[in-house]
Formats: structure tokens, sequence, C-alpha cells
């Protein structure tokens, strides 16, 4: 059937490490008719989970879209990575997406993963439902959860269900907005009559749904307190509009594993979260420059956002869509104003996992993937050739913790170049660099997890097994006095020799600079240029430890020279010789790379943070109190202190802070510092 804005629903599934998301998203597959046998995380046959590293690990690494059919309905749902270090899978889609199920584990209650995605939710204004898995388990207490939900998410939750039975006895649920009971048979769910010990706290929960939704309208407002009953029909659209516009966050009871709640949770989806057309339209830029709005609408223009790159062996790179505007079909030009190509679309398929189903044509609202589109990524934008224009780009966080790779076979060593290209292609977090002062090629991630699913899957997929050490931090030397010194290479043993000399000041400056001020033709003009270079070359290794030397200023003062033995090389030689006599008398010393660092945290964990920023020579340049209670902190700190930050700063906040971290220049290493690097490093 034809889906169009009005019968689509776009949900991301969000929610802490191992609150179930996956076995949320196979048992909505399975109750929908998606798949006639569910899947288990732990006997690895899921839907989601589809990746040898996913299946090793038992936890997800990358989004994965299931889209199922119910009540003429398409839910497409994106079931993402819990853990923060693949936060990018979440930023490649949450921008395009306009409804979500957070995930809660009822036994953990509300975690750091929950807080940190509710909040990603609601500064994006997502409208959100609340589903409390796992409510089986020995701990779970559904008033306990609903206190906190209330104090720790704001007062906006409201529950649509109330439980029945408790821990292992957990069956069922009372749809509070319905007043109808659901309970399990150990089977399917089969209505129920509302238990009479439940009945009183089951009206006061729908009493208090009741009040929510007439605050949604005067008239309502009028009719409720008036004493009159709502209606069934003006309870539901007022709800709906209390969702719609964040002032009502429904909170539903169930059990993913015993498909307990799950199609009340996909007629809420239907009724509650919103179609790909309500709520804003997209801003963009136009051929002009100009900013636009775009609308949801099948009629429009065809337009398009990468929200996923995927390179599958057999298939090759595959660019995952969301349709925005307009609709695709199978030959359709498109063109891509970030790479200025058009491309032919040969092929639309939905994904489904790792399954592929083709379709012929796809309208705005829609998820589709196709393949073959020249240099087309993540984040770029695909539209119609005769109407231009560009979605905003996704900001990503960079990468903070590297890791120095070299395979293990050298037969592998240009097999790892490509292999690194195309784990690039997928992943917009990961960055790779090759230091040519160290000769290390450097790995970066958001952190250990991402590091090592990386090197895994290098292995796994692509056969290439490396090994990983810590990389070296890149030091410079640079020089605090002016010194003077002669140079004087002269050669002559019959024929033609080598005569150069010069008189050379050496002094602190801005960048390496070469400057003359002879007077006379003490040295004649032409040899000018091979002193600088002299002083250039003498400048790649300094003589404290062998790093290259920054800020010195070098002056041609004087020299000498021979009609017959002098040039280029004479000269080019006597420099350096003049330069290494000087060095050691203008107080050479060493300078680390210092980083600006960003770090993000709440409000409890900035003390310890400070604590131990003060430990690794770092200078708090601000500190921001920003949305949510949390705050931002602002340092300058030598790269040598944070190589391990990453896992540091977790370990810290509890698995919930992150930090960006941008190159910020050089400065001196503290004097009682130096000894230890320049024997670490000093040259044989």
């Amino acid at each position: 059937m034809k889906f169009t804005p009005e019968n689509i629903r776009n949900i991301i599934i969000l929610g802490h490490q191992s609150s179930g998301k996956t076995t949320l998203s196979e048992a909505l597959a399975y109750t929908s008719g998606l798949i006639s046998v569910k899947g288990e995380v732990e006997k690895k046959n899921t839907i989601s989970d589809y990746s040898d590293q996913e299946k090793e690990k038992l936890s997800s690494f990358s989004l994965s879209l299931i889209p199922t059919v119910y009540k003429n309905h398409k839910l497409n749902f994106i079931d993402l990575p819990g853990n923060d270090d693949f936060v990018g899978e979440i930023l490649s889609v949450i921008r395009m997406v306009k409804g979500a199920i957070l995930v809660i584990d009822a036994e953990k209650g509300i975690q750091v993963g929950t807080i940190k995605h509710w909040q990603m939710l609601k500064k994006r204004n997502i409208p959100t439902i609340i589903f409390l898995n796992k409510m089986d388990k020995e701990n779970a207490d559904f008033s306990v959860l609903l206190e906190e939900i209330q104090n720790k998410l704001g007062k906006t939750a409201v529950p649509f269900s109330y439980p029945i039975g408790h821990q292992e006895h957990f069956d069922g649920f009372v749809n509070v907005v319905d007043l109808k009971a659901r309970r399990y048979d150990g089977k399917q769910c089969v209505d129920d009559v509302i238990y009479e010990d439940k009945k009183l706290k089951v009206f006061e929960l729908h009493n208090r749904i009741c009040e929510a939704v007439a605050e949604t309208s005067e008239s309502l407002l009028e009719k409720f307190f008036g004493g009159e009953a709502l209606t069934h029909e003006e309870i539901h659209e007022g709800l709906r509009t209390g969702v719609l516009n964040g002032e009502l966050t429904p909170v539903l009871v169930g059990c993913a594993t015993k498909n307990i709640g799950l199609h009340t949770l996909l007629d809420m989806c239907i009724d509650y979260l919103p179609k790909p057309s309500d709520l804003n339209p997209y801003t963009a830029i136009d051929a002009n420059q100009k900013e636009i709005l775009k609308k949801t609408d099948e009629n429009e223009p065809f337009s398009a956002y990468v929200i996923k790159t995927i390179v599958d062996v057999y298939a090759g790179v595959i660019s995952v869509l969301k349709v925005n505007s307009g609709k695709l079909s199978v030959g359709d030009e498109v063109y891509c104003p970030q790479t200025q190509k058009t491309d032919k679309i040969s092929t639309l398929f939905y994904l489904c996992g790792k399954t592929q189903k083709p379709t012929n044509e796809v309208y705005a609202g829609d998820i589709v993937a196709t393949t073959k589109l020249s240099g087309v990524l993540t984040s770029m934008t695909l539209c119609d050739p005769k109407a231009i224009l560009t979605y905003r780009k996704t900001n990503y966080p960079t990468a903070v913790l590297f890791k120095a790779i070299t395979p293990k076979n050298k037969a592998d060593e240009d097999k790892l170049s490509s292999v690194l290209q195309r784990l690039q292609l997928e992943d917009p977090c990961l960055e790779v660099k090759r230091n040519t002062e160290t000769k290390q090629l450097l790995l970066g991630g958001v952190g250990v997890s991402h590091l090592d699913y990386v090197i895994q899957k290098m292995k796994s997929t692509y056969k290439v097994d490396v090994t990983v050490d810590s990389p070296k931090v890149v030091y410079r030397e640079s020089i605090k006095k002016s010194y003077e010194a002669d140079g004087r290479y002269i050669k002559q043993s019959g024929g033609s020799g080598y005569y150069g000399v010069v008189r050379m000041r050496f002094e602190p400056g801005e960048g390496n600079q070469f400057k003359e001020d002879v007077f006379g033709g003490a040295v004649p003009k032409n040899y000018f240029p091979a002193v600088e270079k002299g002083f250039t070359e003498a400048c790649e290794k300094g003589l404290l430890a062998g790093f290259p030397v920054i800020n010195i200023q070098a002056t041609l003062l004087d020299g000498k020279y021979h009609p017959v033995d002098s040039n280029e090389l004479a000269f080019k030689m006597a420099a350096i010789l003049a330069f290494k006599e000087a060095y050691m008398h203008c107080e050479p010393t060493l300078l680390e790379p210092i980083y600006r660092v960003t770090i993000h945290s709440t409000n409890e964990f900035i003390g310890d943070i400070l604590s131990d920023i003060n430990t690794r020579r770092a200078k708090v340049i601000s500190m921001n109190e920003i949305e949510y209670q949390n705050q931002e902190i602002v340092v300058l700190v030598p790269e040598a202190e944070i190589l391990d930050y990453a896992n540091v700063l977790k370990a810290l906040t509890q698995g919930s802070g992150f930090f960006n971290r941008v190159y910020e220049g050089y400065e001196e290493v503290p004097a009682f510092l130096q000894p230890k690097i320049i024997a670490e490093n000093k040259l044989n």
C-alpha cells in the first residue's frame, strides 16, 4: 500500500544501556506481524543486533531500522545504541524524526543514560512515550518509579496504565485512558475486568488524565470543572494535543520478553506520536543561500537527508535516506549539493535490520535506502536538480581518545588504508591520521568502547588484525635567550673545494624567521637563500631531544667567502654549524601541545571534575551553567595529561560526562618535567 505522511510514524527507541531497547524492538516486530518467530538478544538472532560484534557483546553499536505495518500505518522504529560512545548514531537521526520511545528498566529505575537521552529529546521538542520495561522483575515498584520519573524527568509524565500483578506475577495492566484491563495469559494478551482493589487507584489516575486533557483547551477546562464528563473522543484528542505540544508524556508499563503492553504501545504510537507532517517544518538553505522552511509534503519537489551510510561487503555503499519532501522513484535523478553531482537512482529498498525489501517508490516522511551514489556520505542532502536546497549537516563529537595501530601482518599494510576509509564512510565520529614525526598511524574515537568496536570490526569483517599502542606526544623545542655564533665549513684539498663562513644571531621570535643584516659584500646576496635553507634544516631536529625547533629568529650578521671555493652547499652547512654552536647557549627548552577542552557534566560531579583537572596542569578558562542543570567547563590542558581522559571522565561522572577537544597551541613544559621527557626521547 502507499504510505504518505498521514500514515507514517518515525520513532526512535532510546534508553540506558541494557534497558531492553533491542528486545522491545523485536517484540514490536513480532506483535505487529513483521516476524513470526521472536528473536532474543541472548540467542543472537534479533533483527537489530545482526553484526558479529553486536552478537558477541550482546549490545547494540549502530542504529537499526525496523519498519512495521500495523493497522494500515507504517511505523519506522529505529533501535539506537545506549552506550554513549556511539552517540553519533543518535545524532545522525534525531534531527529527522518527530517521535520517540524512552525505555526505562523498571528494576533499575532512572539511570544516567535515561536522563541524558531525555534531555536530548526535550532539547529538540520530540514527543515521547516512556515505556517502563521489565515490570516483572523483583525490585520493580510502579509507585516509586512514577515518583522518580516526575522528580527527575519532569511533571509532564502522566501514567496511561496501571500494572496488574507484581514481580513475577506481573501479567498485565489497566489502560487508564480507556479504563480497560489487559492481561497476558501465557500466549497472548486478553481483555480482563478491572479488579476491585485496583479501581480506586485507576479512577484516580483517570481523573488526573482528564484534568490534564482539560488544561489543553478552555472549553474542555470549563466542561471538566463544571462536573461534566469528557467524551472518549475529547480525551483522546486532548491527549494527542498535549503530547504533541510537550505538555504530556505518556507512561506505559509492560514487559517486552512477555509481550505485555505492546499492542497498547503500538496503538499509542499511532494515536499520540506525530506524523512526519506534524510540528515544525525543516529548515534548509536554497540555491540563493536563503533560509527556507520545508514542509513534509509529497506534492513538493523531492528532498532527502542521509541519516546513515553502510558499507556492505556485497552491495557496496548503502545510503539510508529520510525523505523530507516529494517522492522518489527508481530511475529518478537526484542532486547532491555537497558533491555537486547528479546521480540516477538505480534501486530503492527498505532496510529491516540487514534484510533488504525492494520498492519502486517512496513518499515524503518515509525512510528508504539506495546504493551507488557518488561520494554521498552521512549528513549530506539529496534533492531535485531543479529545486536545489541543502539541509544543515549534523555536528558530531570530535575524537577524544587516540590509539596507535600497526597491522600484525605486513601483508595487510596496503589493505589497512582502504579498510580505514570504509570504516570512516560509516562512522563520522571516527578519525584517522598519520603522524609523520612519530611514524604512528592514529585511530581516534569517542571512547574505549568505540575504538574496541572498530578494531574488532576490522578483524572480523575485513580480516585485518592490528596491534594497539599509546600515541606519542609530539613535543617541540625552542629557545629563551639570544646568542651569536660562527659557523665555518671549509674543505680545500686541491681543485674545487668548499668555503663558507657565517656569523649569525639566534633569538626567540614569532614562528621561525630568517633575516640578514650584512654590510658590504662579506657574504654575497646569492648565498643568502643557502644560509636560510641551512637554518631551516637545522630547525628540523633540536639538540635537546631531537624535536623540531619553533619560534626562533635567525639573523645573518657577517661572514666570508672565497671567489673559487664558495658555493651554496658550503654556506648551507656553515649555517647549520652556527646553529649547533649557538643552540645550547640560548637556554633551549621543551614545548608541549595544549588543547582547549570543553567538558559537559551535571552539577553533582563538577567538584570531582575540577579536583581531577587541577592534577592535570589545566587552566580553567570558563564555567557556565547550561540547560537541565548541566555545566560546561572550558580548560586549557597539555595533551600529555588527557591521553586517557575519556576513561577518567566516565568514571568520575558515572558515564554521564563527555568532552570535546581542539588544538590550541604550544606552551613551555615545566622545568621539573623536562629531564624525564628528554631522557625518554633523546636521540642516540
